[in-house]
């Protein structure tokens, strides 16, 4: 299962008001770190589904996201919860912390 695509127009409707824990991965097409951390975020899309809502965002086609939350690095991974940041986790990391830390969010 692939992750939700989130841009700059559906941001607020499938992020800021969604029910669920969301995790953005925040990556560009010629940021190699970000193609590392994919597979992660696509298993993680997978085993959370209908957990959390885990979601990418492309930060050269949507800047207002990687703007709103001044990020400076990718890959930054967001945990939103209720519309609020509740943590970030910045650079390629093993899968097994983007879990641990979703998994104090669920």
């Amino acid at each position: 299962m692939a992750p939700t695509v989130i841009t700059d127009a559906n941001f607020e409707e499938l992020v800021l008001k969604s029910d669920k824990t969301v995790v953005l991965d925040l990556w560009a097409e010629w940021c190699g770190p970000c193609r590392m951390i994919e597979p992660h975020i696509e298993a993680m899309a997978e085993e959370f589904d209908g957990k959390a809502l885990i979601g990418s965002v492309d930060v050269d086609s949507n800047p207002d996201i990687p703007s709103k939350y001044a990020v400076m690095n990718i890959p930054t991974v967001l945990f939103i919860k209720g519309g609020e940041l509740v943590d970030k986790v910045v650079g390629a990391v093993p899968k097994k912390v983007l879990v641990q830390t979703l998994e104090k969010y669920l």
